[in-house]
């Protein structure tokens, strides 16, 4: 079930991420962040009732709290990265870090999963590095782009690590939890640099098709956590630049490159071989 749950944060990530890109073409990228996160928050709060009899603590919704706060830092890092930073760089790496830092607590933690996953982690890895891969114009500041990527890695990373942490009896509580404390970071981050909190008629419906996604993708990953590894639940979840890419090519029309190709191939069969190992 890890590997199928985990499949399903991938895809609905991507989606998630497509639909937000869209959003921010006609609206600033901050904006349609506090838009989506508030989408989520709302979908979270309606749907934790229906998760049926839940023994939440209050050590979960701190989990989940300071969940939401790294996952915050991490978009709000990675934002800045993009619009300061050299794109093809900061991308890459805030995925690679992202995925790299919760295989290495999950190791320390005691988790030996099969040679199988192993082997396929080894393909996913750089898999993740290709998709996320940019056609940019190089820039002297690559050191810089470098550290924010990193930066905004270990946000995400933190995120993962963090949530996973919560009971398996606490339902969707711990999300809930997450976005109470992402949303107002945000909305913060959008008062003080002067932005305007409202959208434009053209991006409304993507941003809020992009905050259910997310929430249910912070869901399937929620779930992909509980039921097996930690290593195969992050790194089949970190495949979301693959779905994101297939959607830019099928609504979009935009080519792929020979890279993001090999990355597609190798994050298949990568995301099999860790299928049969767990």
């Amino acid at each position: 079930m890890v590997t199928i749950f985990a499949s399903l944060t991938a895809l609905t990530y991507g989606a998630a991420d497509f639909y937000g890109g869209m959003a921010a073409r006609k609206s600033q990228a901050v904006t349609v962040v506090i838009w989506s996160q508030g989408v989520g928050l709302l979908v979270a709060i309606f749907a934790a009732p229906l998760m049926g009899s839940v023994s939440v603590t209050i050590g979960d919704i701190l989990w989940g709290i300071c969940a939401g706060l790294a996952g915050a830092a991490g978009v709000g890092i990675l934002y800045r990265g993009l619009a300061s930073g050299l794109a093809a760089v900061v991308s890459p790496v805030a995925a690679l870090t992202g995925a790299t830092i919760p295989v290495i607590f999950a190791v320390l933690a005691g988790e030996r999963p099969e040679i199988m996953t192993w082997v396929g982690v080894s393909l996913v890895l750089p898999a993740i590095l290709l998709l996320s891969s940019e056609q940019g114009e190089r820039k002297a500041h690559v050191l810089k782009s470098l550290q924010l990527g990193f930066l905004a890695g270990c946000g995400f990373g933190g995120f993962f690590i963090l949530i996973a942490q919560t009971g398996e009896n606490s339902g969707m509580w711990p999300l809930v939890a997450a976005r109470a404390a992402s949303v107002p970071v945000f909305f913060l981050i959008t008062v003080l640099r002067k932005l305007p909190v409202s959208l434009g008629k053209e991006s409304i419906g993507y941003a809020v098709l992009a905050g259910a996604l997310d929430m249910g993708a912070n869901v399937f990953y929620l779930l992909a956590a509980r039921t097996g590894f930690m290593v195969t639940a992050v790194i089949i979840s970190s495949l979301y630049p693959a779905p994101t890419v297939l959607l830019q090519r099928i609504v979009r029309g935009e080519k792929l490159s020979f890279l993001r190709v090999c990355g597609i191939v190798l994050a298949i069969t990568g995301a099999a071989l860790i299928g049969v190992g767990s």
